[in-house]
């Protein structure tokens, strides 16, 4: 089956939104229907492909875990290499570390600390952008191995959440935007 990657698509249409997930009063928004799709799967890396390709990306970063569904596909549409963001202890060579807040506690990210070449340009690429913890924690990692961020590219937004504000100097580009619940 040839795959059409211009296609039009309405991706709200491939997300699930799970009522009281994983807490009471959250909507979870889950992207596992774009994955589960091989047309939309490749209509949305395509979307974030062309973002990253027009922000003159030399190298796309995902956070652990969604960020490496995300981001390998549009590595590889690319033909660029792709670096992980991981949780702690998960690298077995030198890294850097960077954390961060989360509603519930706090986390970290690690990255090699060869994983960013000085002066390559980098694009984020994750599932989800809500508060912008995840992003920002991304984005010193890559600042201290001299990378310089271009972009960041999402499947979904959640812009009631301010994560734009949090990061004023940072493109961003997201295939959706959810405002309220």
């Amino acid at each position: 089956m040839e795959v059409q990657v211009n296609m039009t698509v309405d991706f709200k249409k491939y997300i699930a939104s799970v009522q009281d997930f994983p807490n009471k009063g959250i909507v979870f928004r889950d992207i596992t229907p774009i994955l589960q799709d091989g047309e939309i799967f490749r209509a949305a890396t395509h979307e974030l492909a062309t973002y990253a390709k027009k922000r003159g990306a030399d190298v796309i970063v995902g956070p652990e875990a969604r960020g490496f569904i995300v981001g390998c596909p549009v590595a590889t549409e690319l033909g660029i290499g792709f670096v992980p963001a991981r949780k702690p202890h998960k690298l077995p060579r030198d890294v850097e570390r960077a954390s961060y807040d989360l509603e519930y506690g706090s986390n970290s990210l690690e990255m090699h600390k060869d994983a960013i070449k000085p002066g390559q340009k980098v694009v984020i690429c994750d599932d989800l952008m809500a508060t912008a913890g995840t992003l920002h924690a991304t984005i010193e990692l890559i600042n201290r191995l001299g990378g310089e961020v271009v972009g960041a590219a999402f499947y979904v937004e959640l812009p009631d959440l301010n994560g734009r504000e949090k990061l004023p100097d940072i493109d961003i580009f997201s295939l959706v935007q959810y405002h309220g619940a």
